[in-house]
């Protein structure tokens, strides 16, 4: 495999690793609240990083002042991002809010070509437009629109996609200074841990995680998950280019439907699905020719 098509290898094993990690949150849902749950993740994804770190981790890294800009990823994201996405998704409903919020790449794109200066070229046009339609394809197949909420809550789920892409910019921007992927999630996943948890005991009576709940394994379980997704993220846009990596990325979705029909088998394999996976892999492949 060439040196220029290892970033994309890297995203496409990154969208599958989410896509898996969200299955075991539905899982999750069963029997634990979705705070809580996005808690227990985020914090067994950090704690891991942690377990980890003696192999991975330059102690001299913490004293780059790139480090505050790991922070500041932690920050926005999952902290804010995902409390957009439930605010989306409460106002608007799952499918418009999942729609709205497959514009990521776009985002990701703009960030990319204004900020650091990327070249967007007309392979990774057509296949980032490809990816997005097959996405929006399989969001709007079921899509019933009913206007009981406000114009505004259209732009929770958009800011949420903003907010990630932005993410990913900062990641990347960070890594030119420290490039180390694994200490990119460390300081990313505590921060959002420390943030999350904060936020949870406000909210809510604090209590003991209750490992004797089902729920509660599953949402550790994809908090392990996500801490691999985001490693081989990081190691894509460490080595790639947003342009490139973010639209690969966004096939989370087609590949979490895909594990849906053929794995869990809460799914049907209509031709709505067929048709996106058509449209999936030639975008991929022109993604691919353009580097």
């Amino acid at each position: 495999m060439s040196a220029a098509h290892l970033p994309i290898t890297l995203a496409l094993v990154a969208a599958f690793l989410m896509s898996v990690g969200a299955h075991c949150q539905n899982m999750g849902l069963a029997d634990v609240a979705g705070r809580r749950g996005a808690a227990i993740s985020i914090t067994t994804a950090a704690a891991l990083y942690w377990l980890a770190s003696p192999f991975y981790m330059v102690s001299s890294q913490w004293l780059e002042p790139a480090v505050l800009i790991f922070v500041l990823a932690g920050v926005i994201r999952p902290s804010v991002s995902a409390n957009l996405s439930v605010a989306g998704t409460r106002f608007l409903g799952p499918t418009l809010s999942t729609t709205l919020g497959s514009t990521t790449p776009l985002f990701g794109a703009a960030l990319g070509i204004f900020w650091l200066g990327e070249a967007f070229t007309f392979p990774i046009a057509v296949g980032t437009v490809g990816i997005i339609a097959a996405v929006l394809l399989l969001s709007l197949g079921n899509l019933k629109i009913e206007r009981d909420w406000p114009m505004w809550a259209l732009a929770l789920p958009v800011g949420a996609a903003l907010i990630r892409s932005l993410a990913h910019v900062l990641t990347k921007v960070g890594m030119e200074d420290i490039p180390n992927p694994f200490f990119a999630g460390l300081v990313g996943f505590t921060v959002s841990a420390i943030l999350t948890n904060m936020a949870l005991g406000r909210g809510e009576k604090r209590t003991r995680v209750d490992w004797k709940l089902r729920g509660t394994y599953w949402f550790a379980g994809a908090g392990a998950v996500f801490g691999v997704a985001i490693m081989f993220l990081n190691n894509a846009l460490m080595r790639g280019e947003i342009t490139t990596v973010m639209p690969i990325i966004a096939l989370s979705p087609i590949s979490a439907m895909l594990l849906s029909i053929f794995v869990f088998k809460r799914e049907r394999l209509t031709l709505r699905v067929v048709a996106a996976v058509f449209i999936v892999v030639p975008s991929v492949a022109f993604i691919a020719i353009s580097r």
